[in-house]
């Protein structure tokens, strides 16, 4: 998924000759705290929520303040997991999208990616969830797959997670299946550590719930 396939089409753009009311407005509106300035196609930088209050500045059109904007922003070829990386460092809550004229286009929203990653990584197909825990120099993919496909089962996700508090890594598992007990002993059978296994509803839901805070917390919103 690349940066133009999740471009907002409801979120506008500010114009220097917008007020801070009518940005704090459109902020609360749609529940973020960046908006981008936008003369014509020309992308003039982000302004925040707090620039406007530290400004007092509401009811004046925006271009009547200097302000020290800053800039990011990702063209449309660019790949989800760049725009992930420049949402967690930056701590933004819209991305800015310009073409390689630097014709602004649009932007992402946070809620927007959000979205996405849960489409990402299958969470609303049906299923259960696998998480093993291995060393580096025990990571085969192919040997993995060959577990799960030879119990008639198809894995539609998978990720790797390092915890800070541990030398070993976690991969999880979402698999096309809900009963995952054969597949669990045919991996406890070649040796690998079966940290979680989430199969019921109730545990699946904990689950999502857990990872989706995981993720927001990763992204310091």
């Amino acid at each position: 998924m690349l940066a133009k396939d999740l471009i907002s089409e409801v979120v506008p753009a500010l114009k220097t000759s917008d007020t801070g009311l009518r940005a704090l407005s459109w902020m609360e509106i749609f529940r973020i705290s960046h908006l981008p300035i936008v003369n014509n196609k020309e992308f003039l930088g982000l302004i925040s929520d707090t620039d406007i209050y530290d400004l007092n500045m509401a009811n004046e059109p925006i271009g009547n303040h200097h302000l020290s904007l800053f800039s990011p922003f990702v063209t449309s070829d660019q790949h989800i997991y760049e725009i992930i990386e420049l949402v967690s460092r930056l701590k933004l809550t819209v991305v800015p999208v310009l073409n390689k004229k630097k014709d602004y286009l649009g932007l992402i929203t946070l809620n927007d990616l959000v979205q996405y990653v849960a489409d990402l990584f299958a969470l609303k197909e049906p299923g259960g969830i696998i998480v093993l825990e291995l060393h580096q120099n025990d990571y085969s993919l192919n040997q993995i797959s060959q577990i799960v496909e030879g119990n008639n089962a198809k894995i539609l996700s998978m990720y790797l997670t390092s915890p800070s508090d541990s030398m070993k890594m976690e991969l999880t598992l979402k698999i096309n299946q809900n009963d995952l007990t054969s597949i669990i002993h045919t991996f406890e059978r070649y040796d690998y550590t079966i940290k979680a296994s989430y199969m019921e509803d109730e545990d699946m839901d904990s689950f999502y719930s857990n990872r989706y805070e995981s993720f927001m917390k990763y992204l310091n919103i």
